[in-house]
């Protein structure tokens, strides 16, 4: 029996079950979800890039070219980048940003929980609003691939992963440091460093408010606020970014005022992304480097990599400013020699001489007498093709082009710019020290020393009398110097050296043929040693890609090369005869400054010491007593040098090669255009060319003491007799062809200066009659006198 009453059933009853079952179902639909978001955030945690990744990133940096002595050559970047550290950054600029981007940067972890919550509540409003903090700004810089710009929740959670991660790894100098060296701008330009430059033209650290604002203003969207383009806009967002700076205490109500009444004073100042100190030589280490890299698995654009090149800056410099200061007085000698203008004589005399003004019709003289020459050019210009593809006759085209006397005078002007390559080699080691591809690297990117192939001329030379060196034909060994007559083979036809000076019919040594530089003993040295071996010499020392033609006029240095190739197997010669390959880069280190590679060069033997030995004397006479004694003598080097000159057909081109125990360095000079050539022999006569800026360089190396005064090279086993007495050779004739003859049968006297004849009658007589007195205008400006 039961005691108790019988309850009656609660009005619940009935729903306590289903309830039960409701919170079931939504407990596990909690945890469901709880799971599908763990499950999610450990995808996206896994997909958010790692520490080891962001360690990597924040000092990803774009590798950097480096000389000898350690001064910066050029980066390796994709955009136009210069990285700084924080203090080279106005503080401006670091006002300017956190008061604008962030202004809790200092308190948060990476993410702005108030900023975020506040942004959703007003987009949700329909108005949009950024809630990223800078160190969320830097994870989309750092990893745009990995976290994306789309707008969704997803990119947003990984941006927020990242940023929680990298508070964890680097102090808040190190966030703003990356984030300002990374942060895009306009026109490819990335990083604060560059971008001050860029729209101001000074460096970052000299910012002041003004140009902070606006640099930080862009960030917002660097092409709607770009203030080349839309003025208008940015100066409006500038003042955005003065007025929170207000707000933030950085600037006082009167200073706000002041600043935004200011106009934004922006001016576009494209930035080079040449290196400017050796452009020629860097873009051929990076391509030597770029090679490196692939085969080793490292990213130049970001793995921080410092690649020492052997280039000393000191002698970079030396030679830059020898192939600027006699490249200009060069091109002086071509403009006078084409009768650019008459040179005035004020008081009368060789050193009262200066030049006048040249601008009524440059280069007159040279462009009546090749009017052909000219038309033929004119037809490549741009102006000549837009009038033919306008419809108009080949005829009318070119009258067109002809009539326009800016278009005429631009293109003279550049066809008849005299151009210029000089490298300088260690031969110990075969390293490059210094390289200088053009006059300028913005007029002309065209490399002249390690692509510009060139007819070498007498500086080909010593590879044949090396040869017969080898070939156990001594020094003393003698040749008559008489017209020479040597058989092509088939049809009959024969090849005539002449030199510039005639033929003595006197005996002449091994020895004085290289000195004087004579063709017909140089011809006669070649029949006896034979093309072959001088071509193996040649390649042996260093002559390596260039196509070198079996044929007897090879000796007078016909088959063009590279200034490269003749300086590298000159310096094997130095090296007394063992070949060095030439080296670019010394070592490469890690971002932590570690030695991860070296390089040295490979070596061989190219000829024997012996006879280096003696080839070194000979070529010294040719600096003491034969055709570049210039260097002594101008120039004032005293040291134990030797060297060649050479100046090719029609005087086309001048070289010159000097050799130094510690350093061997060429000069080429001449014209992109093999058409446009010198006309006077004033050019071709030994020290009027190359030899200027090889003596001038030596002249500063020596000075400086960059190379040992006192090195001197093994004396010869042979010492010569007394100097004969050969005439000397212009190094100009090389063939004997019926056109060149003509020529010479036609030609002003030797030592004559062509004057422009449409210039005054009094312009005229003043001018110079002779080389000599032209040379010594040339001296009295080289040495700051009267222009």
């Amino acid at each position: 029996m039961n005691d108790h009453p019988t309850q009656p059933p609660s009005r619940f009853a009935a729903w306590r079950t289903p309830l039960k079952r409701i919170g079931w179902v939504t407990l596990g639909v909690a945890g469901a979800v709880a799971a599908s978001l763990a499950v999610y955030i450990g995808v996206l945690v896994k997909q958010a890039p790692s520490v080891g990744e962001l360690k990597d990133a924040r000092v990803a940096q774009p590798s950097k070219l480096v000389t000898a002595d350690g001064q910066t050559l050029g980066f390796f970047q994709r955009d136009k980048q210069e990285r700084v550290t924080l203090d080279k950054v106005s503080p401006f600029v670091i006002q300017a940003l956190i008061a604008t981007e962030d202004r809790r940067f200092r308190d948060h972890r990476g993410v702005d929980i108030r900023r975020t919550l506040s942004a959703v509540l007003h987009t949700a409003t329909g108005d949009m609003q950024g809630g990223s903090t800078i160190t969320q700004q830097l994870a989309r810089n750092m990893f745009p691939e990995e976290i994306g710009r789309a707008r969704s929740l997803h990119r947003k959670a990984k941006e927020m992963i990242t940023a929680l991660r990298i508070e964890r790894v680097y102090t808040k100098d190190q966030i703003l440091e990356s984030y300002l060296n990374n942060v895009p701008f306009f026109y490819n330009v990335v990083g604060i460093e560059m971008a001050a430059r860029t729209y101001y033209g000074v460096p970052a650290i000299e910012l002041n408010e003004l140009q902070s604002a606006t640099l930080v203003g862009m960030l917002k969207g660097t092409q709607y606020y770009n203030p080349v383009r839309h003025p208008e806009r940015a100066l409006q967002r500038r003042n955005v970014v003065l007025s929170q700076m207000h707000k933030r205490g950085v600037l006082t109500p009167v200073k706000l005022r002041e600043l935004s009444a200011q106009p934004l004073k922006v001016r576009l100042n494209e930035q080079p992304v040449v290196d400017a100190a050796a452009p020629h030589f860097a873009s051929r280490a990076r391509k030597w480097a770029a090679d490196w890299a692939d085969t080793h698995d490292y990213d130049l654009y970001a793995d921080g990599l410092v690649i020492e090149t052997t280039l000393d800056s000191r002698l970079q410099t030396a030679a830059t400013r020898a192939v600027q200061a006699q490249g200009q007085l060069l091109q002086k000698v071509a403009d006078t020699e084409w009768g650019q203008a008459a040179l005035r004589v004020p008081g009368g005399g060789a050193a009262s001489y200066t030049l006048v003004d040249r601008k009524a019709e440059p280069f007159g003289h040279f462009w009546r007498q090749n009017a052909s020459l000219l038309q033929t050019f004119a037809r490549d210009t741009p102006e000549f093709k837009k009038a033919r593809d306008s419809g108009q006759s080949d005829a009318d085209a070119l009258e067109a082009v002809l009539t326009d006397t800016d278009v005429v005078s631009r293109l003279k002007r550049a066809r008849s710019r005299l151009e210029v390559g000089f490298v300088a080699i260690e031969p110990l080691s075969g390293e490059v020290k210094a390289w200088v591809g053009s006059r300028d690297f913005e007029a002309d990117q065209y490399d002249h020393v390690g692509q510009a192939e060139r007819q070498p001329g007498s500086t080909f030379k010593p590879f044949v009398y090396g040869a017969a060196l080898e070939s156990g034909i001594g020094p003393e060994r003698t040749y008559m110097d008489t017209p020479v007559e040597i058989s092509l083979g088939a049809g009959g036809q024969t090849w005539k050296p002449t030199d510039m000076t005639g033929t003595s019919g006197l005996p002449i040594t091994l020895r004085d043929g290289l000195i004087y530089s004579k063709n017909t003993i140089t011809a006669q040295v070649m029949q006896e040693v034979g093309v072959n071996r001088t071509i193996s010499l040649a390649r042996a020392l260093g002559v390596t890609e260039s196509k070198l033609d079996p044929v007897p006029s090879l000796a007078l240095g016909t088959s063009p090369v590279t200034l490269l190739e003749m300086v590298s197997a000159y310096a094997s010669i130095a090296q007394l005869g063992t070949r060095h390959t030439p080296v670019y880069v010394k070592r490469i280190l890690d971002r932590e400054g570690r030695v991860i590679a070296s390089f040295g060069a490979e070596s061989s033997r190219a000829m024997s010491a012996d006879s280096a030995v003696e080839l070194i004397d000979m070529l010294r006479g040719v600096v003491q007593r034969g055709t570049g004694t210039q260097v002594k003598s101008r120039f004032g080097v005293s040291a134990d040098v030797a060297g060649k000159t050479g100046t090719t057909q029609n005087n086309t081109d001048g070289w010159f090669i000097l050799m130094h125990p510690n350093l061997v360095a060429g000069a080429w000079v001449g014209f992109n255009d093999t058409r446009v050539t010198m006309r006077s022999n004033y050019w071709g006569q030994g020290g009027h060319n190359a030899i200027l800026i090889v003596g001038d360089f030596f002249r500063a190396a020596l000075k400086e003491k960059l190379v040992d005064a006192k090195a001197t090279f093994p004396p010869s086993r042979r010492p010569p007799p007394l100097p004969a007495s050969a005439p000397l050779s212009d190094d100009v004739w090389s063939t004997d062809r019926p056109e060149d003859s003509a020529w010479r049968e036609q030609r002003e006297p030797i030592n004559a200066v062509p004057v422009d004849e449409s210039a005054s009658a009094e312009d005229r007589a003043n001018a110079p009659k002779t080389s000599a007195e032209l040379d010594a205008l040339l001296n009295l400006e080289a040495a700051g006198g009267r222009r």
